[in-house]
């Protein structure tokens, strides 16, 4: 079993996770979008060594701190999927307009495939592609935990937006409905923003992706 620790990063309160063996100490992190002295002391207090660093999409928020910390700790970078490069090249403007400092583009070691596996902290992750809110979205599914790391494609009562550029609304629901309904209703996930829930609790209540709001009960 891995423990997770969720610190939120940035203005936009992005979660950034890091995870972790018990028995090793060694883990990964998955979206370190800045703040990189939160994430510094939390790895330094509890003697964790992180093997790679695990992006789910190219928004400045999300990978802001991604080029600097992995330079730092000579970290290879996987993900996400290859149609979010433009996302990745255009970080300094999006940087410089929304005031985020030390921010660099950068390439990634491996980009992501749908059915790709990753293995680290001596757990095997699930690589599931999952577009609509940018294109090259991809989500990390462990599981023997049981847990996901979704990014933003799904939020407890919410949905990722789909109003950027390359965003598909349709495709972001058949994304939700068609790659992680299928997962189990058990799965915790961890998004973006805001707390965890549970696949099976947003096909429940979720007003986007709900069984009801999608017509298919009555």
């Amino acid at each position: 079993m891995l423990r997770y620790q969720i610190i939120p990063v940035t203005p936009l309160q992005q979660n950034c996770t890091v995870f972790w063996s018990p028995e090793t100490n060694r883990g990964g992190i998955v979206d370190p979008g800045g703040d990189l002295s939160l994430i510094r002391n939390f790895l330094s207090e509890n003697d964790i060594t992180l093997e790679m660093i695990l992006c789910t999409h190219g928004h400045l928020d999300h990978v802001g701190a991604v080029s600097e910390l992995a330079n730092e700790l000579s970290l290879p970078i996987i993900g996400p999927h290859k149609d979010d490069l433009f996302w990745i090249e255009g970080l300094p403007e999006a940087a410089e307009m929304f005031g985020f400092q030390n921010v660099e583009t950068f390439v990634p070691d491996q980009w992501l495939d749908d059915g790709d596996k990753v293995e680290v902290a001596g757990a095997t992750f699930d690589v599931v592609h999952c577009p609509g809110h940018t294109p090259g979205h991809v989500v990390f599914y462990q599981p023997e935990d049981n847990v996901a790391m979704v990014g933003d494609v799904i939020f407890q009562g919410s949905i990722g937006r789909t109003d950027f550029p390359k965003g598909d609304h349709q495709q972001l629901i058949n994304s939700i409905t068609k790659k992680l309904w299928p997962l189990g209703q058990e799965v915790t996930f961890v998004p973006g923003h805001g707390p965890t829930s549970t696949f099976g609790e947003e096909r429940r209540s979720n007003p986007f992706v709900s069984d009801m709001a999608l017509g298919q009960i009555s």
